[in-house]
């Protein structure tokens, strides 16, 4: 039985929105993964989670979670990225209140030295001491 156990699938998928907090999207955008985030999706989330999309815009329903927010599905997003950037300035994430909006001002990333401090964040979270 493995200590991190890994999820796939619709189910997996279902299984890792029903017990999260927080939902942190870092996939590639494709064919499998374009809004993945969606109405089924928000519907398997707890109230209290919280959506990071730190990715693409194309795997976020901005629609769908809209009415998530908007009937309590979820708390909160933090969005980085849009289908539409930069994003329209009557867009209604701008306004939201439960929308915190990121700048999107990310860079390359050294891979050996991203995956040596993600590393050492794990190893830091109390439940890995």
């Amino acid at each position: 039985h493995p200590r991190h156990p890994c999820y796939h699938g619709q189910e997996g998928l279902k299984h890792v929105l029903k017990n999260s907090d927080f939902l942190v999207v870092l996939l590639p955008l494709n064919d499998n993964t374009k809004d993945v985030i969606n109405k089924k999706a928000l519907s398997w989330c707890k109230p209290s989670a919280t959506l990071i999309n730190v990715a693409r815009g194309g795997h976020v329903n901005e629609a769908d979670l809209l009415e998530a927010l908007d009937s309590g599905q979820i708390k909160r997003a933090v969005l980085d990225v849009f289908k539409e950037e930069p994003l329209p300035a009557a867009h209604p994430f701008w306004d939201h209140p439960q929308i915190t909006l990121t700048p999107h001002s990310s860079s390359r990333s050294d891979i050996s030295q991203t995956a040596q401090q993600i590393i050492a964040y794990y190893r830091d979270l109390p439940d890995n001491k």
